[in-house]
């Protein structure tokens, strides 16, 4: 299983922000990850200072969003949809999408399911239930 340490993380959508500037040629999963960066231009401004924000930490007692998480959560969003993982995931996405009039809308309902299921999985030291999930995706 992939598994990469903070710093790979933020040093990826540090890379693809700096090929996005750069006009550079990207890999496919670049360029699903610069779409997501599009879509939230609030990130764009730290991911264009890699010095600044490589080591900040983002408290959610102090209401931080982390955007490398973010990010990495719309990702794995991304791929899940792409690969029907969760069976019926990407039939529910579609429908959020129709809801809300928006694919992004949708992607963020299903985020906060997936963070919910990881929270879960790590409090209980047990892999993530793919049929919970499924069932916090369909209550929105």
């Amino acid at each position: 299983m992939f598994n990469p340490s903070r710093s790979e993380v933020r040093d990826f959508f540090f890379g693809v922000w700096k090929k996005h500037d750069a006009k550079e040629i990207m890999t496919p999963l670049e360029l699903q990850a610069l779409d997501w960066v599009l879509e939230h231009p609030e990130y764009q401004p730290l991911l264009a200072a890699p010095d600044k924000y490589r080591d900040k930490d983002y408290l959610p007692e102090f209401g931080e969003v982390n955007p490398f998480l973010h990010l990495s959560l719309h990702l794995s969003v991304t791929e899940q949809v792409s690969i029907d993982q969760p069976p019926g995931i990407r039939a529910e996405y579609e429908r959020l999408a129709r809801r809300h009039g928006s694919l992004h809308e949708a992607a963020h309902d299903v985020l906060e399911c997936l963070g919910q299921t990881v929270w879960q999985a790590q409090r209980d030291n047990a892999p993530p239930d793919g049929a919970a999930y499924l069932e916090c995706i369909k209550r929105k």
